[in-house]
């Protein structure tokens, strides 16, 4: 038992090292890796605390160790990946797979948030996993099995589970009520849903992260251009321009190669990882946005020189910019669909989207309302206006970060501000614009 914990501690400080923080990669992976260390993390500070070895006594010391929230919150990306991506258990775990134990507790979370026809797939992958060891039971599998159909509408087979759980324990008056209830309810209904097969139906969001983009999106994309640009003539750029890239033409996003360095990257991850904290939305803490976040001052000269180059490129004002705010997006990490901008009087007016890193699978830049899909490409960033030039949000602009699959995604943010920008992009005399 000792070696064993003693091995676990190991693995999680080569995943908690500053140096290999993105060694994970499969969330499949990284949920059995936070269920491990939330299990077996009592013993292994009762060895850790007996050892001399100062790596083990440093990991005592300054490892996050994950909660009940924290397993929950991991069980929870798997399933909104499972719904983004329209992905059986069998899909997501087949480079890693799962235990009975460990789909059993996926499939109640899935429960618990109502998504009954994931809770029911989830659980039939437990029953096939049962073994001697599990501590899960095939009689609570059966009756979650039967309940979720039932939940999920899909009566007979609620009724076949049902059944099966009355094979095994006979005598149970509850299930023979409820077989009575799910018989006499299937007597009235017309039609059942198919809880085996999932529903191919989904929002313009869901069908850009999976990478359906139309054709007449993809027609309109290949008549965009590229060229150099100096920001307008910024002296600094004259000799260095920039390479510029049209991926919507209204509203206008642009994306910016290579405007970033790795070792500008690099060091800003370095500044942020010992300082991220859950990202909020305006109404605070929330399950629409999945990430860790921190606010970077100027008074780091990367984030100076990153913030001045924005300025150069932009043509716009940083003075009254926020502060830089750099995510890395973890398991099923994501955006939903928001806007940046608002209607008070000094509201985000843009946007400038660093990507400082590449993501295997998903972590898409999506814009439901326009129907485009931005890849995250490392050392490149996105820029668009919030606004239009009355002050109005656009309401194009519509935007989401999609689920991370397979990868890690790091991103910054810089949100420009209107103040400053009277005489770089001035008020039209028009009203409508």
């Amino acid at each position: 038992m000792m070696q064993c914990s003693l091995l676990l501690l190991l693995e999680l400080f080569s995943y908690l090292n500053p140096n290999d923080s993105e060694k994970i990669s499969d969330p499949v992976a990284s949920y059995k890796l936070i269920r491990r260390v939330s299990a077996e993390w009592s013993d292994i500070v009762d060895y850790t605390q007996k050892s001399l070895y100062e790596t083990f006594q440093t990991v005592l010391k300054y490892a996050q160790i994950p909660q009940e929230e924290d397993l929950n919150g991991a069980a929870s990306g798997l399933i909104r990946l499972q719904e983004i991506y329209k992905l059986y258990p069998h899909n997501i775990t087949k480079e890693t797979a799962l235990t009975a134990d460990e789909a059993y507790h996926v499939g109640l979370v899935a429960y618990t948030e109502e998504k009954f026809q994931l809770a029911f797939l989830w659980f039939l992958y437990s029953l096939e996993k049962l073994t001697e060891y599990s501590t899960t039971t095939r009689l609570k599998l059966l009756n979650y099995l039967h309940s979720s159909a039932y939940d999920f509408g899909s009566l007979p087979v609620a009724i076949y589970f049902c059944r099966q759980h009355l094979n095994l324990d006979p005598d149970n008056e509850d299930v023979k009520v409820l077989l009575n209830l799910y018989k006499i309810l299937y007597s009235q209904r017309t039609s059942n849903p198919d809880i085996f097969t999932l529903n191919t139906g989904s929002s313009k969001y869901e069908t850009l992260c999976r990478g359906e983009v139309v054709k007449r999106t993809s027609k309109r994309q290949r008549a965009l251009t590229c060229r150099y640009s100096t920001g307008g003539g910024n002296p600094r750029l004259m000799y260095a321009p920039v390479k510029e890239e049209v991926e919507w033409d209204d509203p206008q996003i642009i994306r910016y190669l290579d405007i970033i360095s790795d070792r500008e990257i690099e060091i800003l991850k370095n500044i942020s990882r010992p300082l991220l904290s859950r990202s909020e939305t305006i109404g605070g803490v929330s399950k629409d946005r999945t990430s860790q976040g921190v606010f970077l001052g100027e008074d780091y000269p990367v984030v100076a020189r990153v913030s001045q180059r924005i300025a150069d490129v932009t043509g716009l004002s940083v003075d009254s910019a926020e502060s830089l705010f750099v995510q890395n997006y973890g398991i099923g990490g994501r955006y939903e669909p928001h806007y940046d901008g608002c209607d008070d009087e000094n509201g985000r007016i843009a946007t400038f989207l660093i990507y400082m890193s590449d993501v295997a699978i998903g972590g898409a830049t999506v814009f439901p309302e326009v129907g485009v899909a931005l890849k995250p490409i490392k050392g490149s960033a996105v820029f668009w206006y919030n606004l239009h030039k009355n002050g109005q949000v656009d309401l194009y602009t519509l935007h989401a970060g999609c689920p991370v699959f397979r990868g890690n995604k790091w991103v910054a943010n810089k949100w420009i501000h209107e103040y400053g920008q009277e005489f770089r992009k001035p008020c039209s005399l028009s009203y409508w614009e």
